[in-house]
């Protein structure tokens, strides 16, 4: 029996995402992505067959509704039999999220225009579930305030029927996305349909589709780039780490590419063709050059304010790069590096000139994979420096940056053992 702890059976879809999934024993599988629905005629409600769930991993799987057994404002509970393969979404399918939220519909006997925000789905007499009621939201009357909302019977409503029939905006698609971080929300808008993925694209700022596109497969990217026009698209690499930039960079053609860099501001055009001018599987071609680098007569005080910045990964955070000026790569000599743990040991005033670690080794541009894992491995780092032939820092690798290059391209789509768990087959 499928519980709801507001209503004894009825559920608003947009509530759901983000939900945790667990199963009988309390153990997290992961979170609610989507609802996947069969849409029949535009008078029949749709049933919903069951809920898209990122597991851990960052892939998404189809757990049917006859799986999940409670839902309340905090939670999902499964009965714990799940197939573990990747959903992907058939022909008959349609993801309310990705497809119905900013809908244009019309309310057939009132003639109310508007678009969807939410939908509710019941539980039918069949024990079927079923899409019952819509939410909508009318156009705004006047500047700055939003129009009326509605919530109505699904059969009252033209416009859901064809879910492609129309251009359709993102507000309330974002709205469901906006707490997530963004590999989470690459995860989702690299399930949508090609076309769904390009309204979103077009709704996200230059910001937060920079964020998106480093998380999202070579291949989403270039199509996501590629339906931009060249203004934007250029804004969007200047957003990305340079290293992520440059990656994307060599997917293009080279016409392409070239066009770009030309649009780019120099400086950050002149970082991205230095990481272009490497090999892709060696440290030079792996590595950011936008490190923490810092001259030796900064104090420990203004090394953790710079590395407290949110927008840093964790192993980017993990060291302080301190060269002589310039401290713009490639800097003046790399003096050493200073760990953050002995940093946080030691007094504000004190200088990070006198807390570094010189005697570690730094990795060349053209070192290998297997050199830059036996660096890290031999040293215990997160992150290791890259200098040229003259001791001058080019730039920094981290253990995420090998990972990515170590593992198997489409290792997010690989069955995981994680649960040890049999799969119910998707009916």
């Amino acid at each position: 029996m499928f519980h709801v702890s507001t209503s004894p059976n009825r559920v608003f879809a947009a509530r759901l995402a983000g939900l945790p999934v667990f199963d009988p024993a309390g153990d997290q599988v992961g979170k609610v992505r989507d609802v996947v629905v069969a849409l029949r005629t535009s008078a029949a409600q749709p049933r919903v067959l069951g809920l898209v769930v990122e597991v851990f991993g960052r892939r998404s799987i189809f757990v049917p509704m006859t799986r999940v057994t409670h839902v309340d404002s905090g939670q999902v509970i499964t009965t714990g039999l799940v197939n573990m393969r990747r959903f992907e979404q058939r022909s008959t399918e349609t993801l309310v999220f990705g497809q119905m939220l900013d809908r244009n519909v019309t309310v057939r006997e009132s003639g109310i225009e508007g678009t969807v925000y939410d939908v509710a789905m019941e539980q039918a007499r069949s024990r079927d579930w079923v899409l019952s009621r819509v939410a909508l939201q009318e156009g705004a009357k006047r500047f700055g305030r939003k129009g009326q909302t509605h919530v109505v019977d699904w059969t009252e409503v033209d416009g859901l029927a064809l879910p492609d029939k129309d251009e359709q905006g993102a507000t309330h698609l974002l709205a469901a996305l906006v707490e997530m971080r963004p590999a989470d929300m690459a995860n989702v808008i690299h399930d949508l349909p090609a076309k769904r993925r390009g309204e979103i694209a077009a709704a996200l700022n230059d910001e937060q589709l920079a964020d998106v596109l480093e998380e999202l497969p070579e291949e989403d990217q270039v199509e996501i780039l590629g339906n931009l026009d060249s203004e934007r698209a250029a804004d969007i690499l200047e957003e990305m780490s340079p290293d992520d930039a440059a990656d994307l960079m060599a997917e293009l053609p080279p016409e392409v590419a070239e066009q770009l860099l030309q649009l780019m501001e120099p400086e950050e055009a002149e970082d991205v063709r230095r990481l272009m001018s490497y090999e892709d599987h060696t440290a030079g071609g792996m590595m950011t050059t936008e490190p923490v680098i810092l001259p030796p007569d900064a104090t420990v005080a203004e090394a953790l304010a710079h590395v407290r910045n949110a927008e840093l990964t964790p192993s980017l955070a993990a060291l302080v790069y301190v060269a002589r000026p310039p401290l713009e790569p490639p800097t003046g000599r790399l003096l050493g590096v200073a760990h953050i743990q002995r940093l946080l040991r030691e007094p504000p005033s004190t200088l990070v000139g006198a807390v570094l670690d010189s005697d570690m080794e730094s990795l060349r541009p053209l070192s290998t994979l297997e050199e830059v894992a036996r660096h890290l491995a031999t040293y215990n780092l997160v992150a290791a420096p890259v200098v040229n032939e003259h001791g001058r820092l080019l730039g920094a690798v981290t253990v995420d940056d090998l990972l990515d290059h170590l593992l198997p391209e489409n290792w997010r789509d690989r069955p995981s053992n994680m649960t040890g768990r049999g799969g119910a087959l998707r009916g």
